[in-house]
């Protein structure tokens, strides 16, 4: 697998369009005057690249609110012993040369790259993440592909968990799906022999001993809780071992209550003591639906059309009896997927992951 960037990448001075008069252009029909023309750049807002840009900081507090990046790119270099908060979703970011700091970014519609950063703490949202001559970063991530890491070690990575009001309708906005994360299926780009250059932080990392909340009185009118429970993602094990070797497919089909049923049956088996493995959002035809779903097939292939489908794995002895208890008690009236016994569903998750990781080039 390739890495797509070059060593490094000045802020976006905005490319000219081509010399367009706008309409209207020319002479006025009225007044029979001559009209000064108007080209495309006249009417599109000024961006200042200061104004996505954090460079050379030192011992100091920065942000952004929400609405202040509104999908641009943003740029941080050189920055050491900082705390740094973007809570709005960008299109690109890179992070270059920083040392000691902690950052917070919001939903990323491409890619975040770090590249030549050490001791960093980071909660980070984006389509693609990658690291090239990093030492020791620590990232509580959600990465809707597969992670790749180059020439780093000492690398940590957990589930991203975090909240504040609008940040679920940022991840809408960046094109992200909150049950896309595959924060734990890390490529290492560059591995040696005999060494991991990567690993999990503890189950029991709590964010806010990483990248604590803000302290400046701007930055704290953001509603921020590191509460895993109230999470925009859901938590998942993602690779590490599992506690049984029972799990449960469960999957819900595309309707207007899709995401909250999802987080639904996830409250009610997580509050029974099950495990949350995996979630994913995917589209799926008639012929991935033969597959995944076997002899049910047809009985939900007409809800395809519908739009992607939302498929949890569960962890636990009893994983499928509770599942299927569960469907039945609080979701009579909704069309679900679960596996029908323990002998089968093991099958069953894999055939759906499987098909997916397919479906999304992993």
């Amino acid at each position: 697998m390739g890495c797509f960037f070059s060593r490094r990448r000045k802020p976006a001075q905005g490319g000219q369009l081509p010399l367009q008069p706008q309409a209207g252009a020319g002479q006025d029909a009225a007044s029979g005057e001559q009209k000064a023309p108007q080209y495309s750049w006249d009417l599109r807002a000024k961006i200042d690249p200061k104004d996505y840009t954090f460079s050379g900081l030192k011992n100091e507090t920065v942000g952004r609110l929400p609405g202040k990046v509104a999908g641009q790119q943003f740029v941080i270099q050189d920055c050491e012993n900082c705390q740094i908060y973007i809570f709005d979703h960008s299109a690109t970011i890179t992070i270059d040369d920083c040392v000691n700091c902690q950052i917070f970014l919001g939903p990323i519609k491409g890619s975040v790259f770090f590249r030549d950063c050490k001791d960093c703490k980071c909660v980070v949202a984006c389509q693609q993440f990658r690291t090239r001559d990093c030492r020791k970063l620590e990232v509580f991530l959600c990465c809707a592909t597969q992670p790749i890491i180059e020439s780093s070690t000492g690398m940590k990575f957990g589930c991203f968990q975090y909240y504040y009001p609008e940040l679920a309708l940022q991840f809408k906005d960046a094109g992200l799906s909150i049950f896309n994360n595959t924060w734990s299926n890390i490529h290492d780009f560059t591995p040696v022999s005999g060494e991991n250059n990567w690993g999990l932080l503890p189950e029991t990392a709590a964010v806010q001993d990483y990248v604590p909340l803000p302290s400046s009185e701007e930055l704290k009118t953001v509603r921020v809780s590191t509460d895993a429970t109230k999470s925009i993602i859901p938590i998942t094990r993602g690779r590490r071992q599992k506690n049984s070797d029972e799990s449960c497919l469960a999957v819900f089909f595309a309707g207007d209550y899709t995401t909250a049923n999802a987080r639904k049956l996830i409250d009610e088996m997580t509050s029974k003591g099950f495990q949350l493995v995996q979630t994913k959002e995917v589209l799926m035809k008639a012929e991935d639906a033969h597959r995944v779903f076997q002899q049910s097939a047809l009985e939900f292939i007409p809800l395809l059309e519908k739009g992607p489908v939302v498929a949890l794995e569960f962890n636990g002895d009893g994983a499928v009896e509770q599942c299927r208890s569960t469907v039945n008690e609080v979701f009579s009236g909704t069309k679900v997927f679960v596996s029908e016994s323990k002998a089968s569903a093991s099958q069953d998750v894999d055939n759906f992951y499987n098909f997916a990781d397919m479906q999304m080039g992993m």
